[in-house]
This record gives structure tokens, C-alpha cells and sequence, in this order.
């Protein structure tokens, strides 16, 4: 690539040489992701992996996509880029696992309103750490330098994932039945979901804000909020690996309990959750009372402290906060599945 250059490009905003450095500078980062299965290096057309099918009588290949949304926003107020790749990582492996499928790899999208080589470094190796932490490969992405759609000192950043599964080992919600206990591992905050809302209420326009520190916090507002999404596949994983019975799980997204968890249940059954039964972080008080937020409008919004939610038979539930504590999760018995058609019930 060392002849390719062209200054009517560049003249246009598009700097292809700085496109060729940023890539040089996301190799090693990628290289840093390598399990087994990946094939060739970065740079190719496509991202080649070859699956490790023995034993399974019926693979079935899952895939999640998903992006950062306006939690970017205050990245670009704190000049921080390095732990917003976790999210877009976490939103997609998230819910890849609620089928009981590992993640095998992840490829993102990286569109810029000027391509600055060391920043797409710091927002890349974001992303290869969560690849580490949910133990799939990074094999590829697009950086696309698009002048004038983005302001200089912004970008928007998503991806997608692909994971595999024995159709035989699938969570799918069918083993529900009544009595199973729910399982809620805990949150890192706010999480990826409902900023549009947590920048309304708390007045994020500008950087001043973000710097002050809060008591109730033991940090700045702006280290609370950028806290990267957590990463459930090791916990998953464990869980599964030890013999426990997951039966249904649920990715607490945009949409907060309210809506996420009746997607785990089948019909004629309820997830009935004890509000009481797990704590919610101080930043979801401080949004909520800020902004004269409605309770149920909380808990239809943002995870309230429940990254998570797995169901379990009512048999396993000692050993299963076992492997979650050992796993380094922090989980709680949050409720059970009871009879009735209302999918979700909080009381």
C-alpha cells in the first residue's frame, strides 16, 4: 500500500494514508483476540473462521448486532475512547448467549468524521478487550472516514457477533415451568441503554458536569456513566460447564425489565421479581430523582442494577450462586416463575 495515495481524495477530506496507519496501529490489538478457529490476518476482503463442529450433532450458528448509541456522546465530551468498544462487544455477545450460544467471533464498524490513527486505536482496543473478555476473536471491521456526515470529532461505532450452538443444548424457554427461581447478576450501572434520557435529565451538553464528583457515586458523574456494559459469556459459560440447568435468559437492554424479561418466558407463565431482592446502584436514584422519573418508567427504561436474568429449577439455585461468586459475578435470587400471562410482573 505504500504508492497508494491520492491527493484529490485527500483534498476532499479523506486522508487514505492515515487509514493505512490506523490499520498498522490495530494489528497487534487484533492479533491480541486470536483463538483457535481464526484464519489468515487482517486485511483480507473477509474474516475467515473455521468452526470446531466435533460432537455436535446439529449446529446451529447465532448472530447478534448492535452499536454504542448516544452513550458516545460522552465520550466525545470526555475525550475517552477506549472502553466504549467493551459495549459494542458486550451488546451483541449478550445476547448471542440468552440462546446458549458461545460467541466465535466479532467484526465492527467504525464510521468517522476524520481519521485520527491514534483514536481509532484507543476505540479498537476497546473492542479487543471485550473480544478477550467474552474469549472470541476480533477478524475484521471497516473504518469508513466520511466528512461532512460526521462532525470531525465524533463517530458512530457498532459491530456484530456470530456464535454456535448444539441445537440440543439451545436456551430457548421451553423447560419453563412453575416454581423455577430467577437469577439476576448485577449490572455495571447504566450500562448502553436509555442515555438519550440519562443526557435530558442530567443536563450532558458539556464536560462540566461529567468532571464533578459525586459523593453518592465515590467518582465523577462521568467515570460512573462510561463504566463499560458487563460481559456475561464466562459467567454463562461456567454455569453450564458445572451441570446447572439455565433454562431461559434474558439480556436486560433498552427497555429495562419491563420489556426484556417477558421475552424469556413461554405462554401462561410469569417472571414475578422481588424489587427488594437486589440493589439498585446509586446512579439509577440519582437519574430517577433529577428527573422526576416515574418508578415503573425506571424500571421500563434501564437494568436498575440486573444486567442479566437466568432461570434456574429451584433445586440448583445453591450451587449456582456457587459458580456465579467463583465466576466473579455478583448474583441474586430476584423472583420466580409463577403462573399467568402478564410475562413480567415487579412487586
Amino acid at each position: 500500500m505504500n504508492n497508494s495515495h491520492s491527493a484529490s481524495y485527500a483534498a476532499a477530506g479523506v486522508d487514505v494514508t492515515a487509514g493505512y496507519e490506523a490499520v498498522s496501529r490495530i494489528k497487534p490489538l487484533v492479533e491480541s483476540t486470536r483463538i483457535p478457529g481464526v484464519m489468515g490476518t487482517l486485511g483480507g476482503f473477509g474474516g475467515l473462521f473455521a468452526p470446531d463442529l466435533a460432537g455436535m450433532e446439529k449446529p446451529l450458528l447465532v448472530s447478534g448486532t448492535d452499536g454504542v448509541g448516544t452513550k458516545l456522546k460522552l465520550a466525545f465530551l470526555m475525550d475517552k475512547h477506549d472502553t466504549v468498544g467493551i459495549d459494542c462487544v458486550a451488546m451483541c455477545v449478550n445476547d448471542i448467549i440468552c440462546s446458549g450460544a458461545m460467541p466465535l467471533f466479532f467484526l465492527d464498524y467504525l464510521a468517522v468524521g476524520k481519521n485520527k490513527p491514534e483514536r481509532i486505536e484507543s476505540i479498537v482496543s476497546g473492542v479487543a478487550e471485550g473480544c478477550r473478555q467474552a474469549g472470541c476473536a476480533l477478524i475484521g471491521g471497516e473504518t469508513a472516514e466520511m466528512p461532512g456526515f460526521y462532525p470531525e470529532e465524533e463517530y458512530d461505532l457498532a459491530g456484530f457477533s456470530v456464535g454456535l450452538v448444539d441445537q440440543a443444548e439451545m436456551i430457548d424457554g421451553s423447560a419453563l415451568q412453575e416454581g423455577d427461581l430467577l437469577l439476576g447478576l448485577g449490572s455495571n450501572g447504566v450500562h448502553s441503554n436509555g442515555f438519550s434520557l440519562v443526557r435530558k435529565v442530567l443536563g450532558l451538553d458539556s464536560r462540566a458536569p461529567l468532571d464533578a464528583r459525586i459523593p453518592e457515586l465515590g467518582h465523577t458523574l462521568g467515570e460512573e456513566l462510561l463504566r463499560p456494559t458487563r460481559i456475561y459469556v464466562h459467567a454463562l459459560r461456567c454455569l453450564r460447564r458445572q451441570g446447572v440447568e439455565v433454562k431461559a435468559v434474558s439480556h436486560i437492554t433498552g427497555g429495562g425489565l419491563y420489556e426484556n424479561v417477558p421475552r424469556m418466558m413461554c405462554p401462561g407463565l410469569t417472571a414475578r421479581i422481588q424489587k427488594s431482592s437486589f440493589p439498585v446502584p446509586p446512579i439509577f436514584d440519582i437519574i430517577q430523582r433529577t428527573g422526576k422519573i416515574p418508578e415503573r418508567d425506571m424500571y421500563n427504561t434501564f437494568n436498575m442494577g440486573v444486567g442479566l436474568v437466568a432461570a434456574i429449577p429451584n433445586g440448583q439455585v445453591g450451587a449456582a450462586l456457587d459458580v456465579l461468586t467463583r465466576a466473579g459475578e455478583q448474583a441474586y435470587v430476584i423472583g420466580s416463575v409463577v403462573k399467568g400471562d402478564e410475562g413480567v410482573t415487579l412487586v
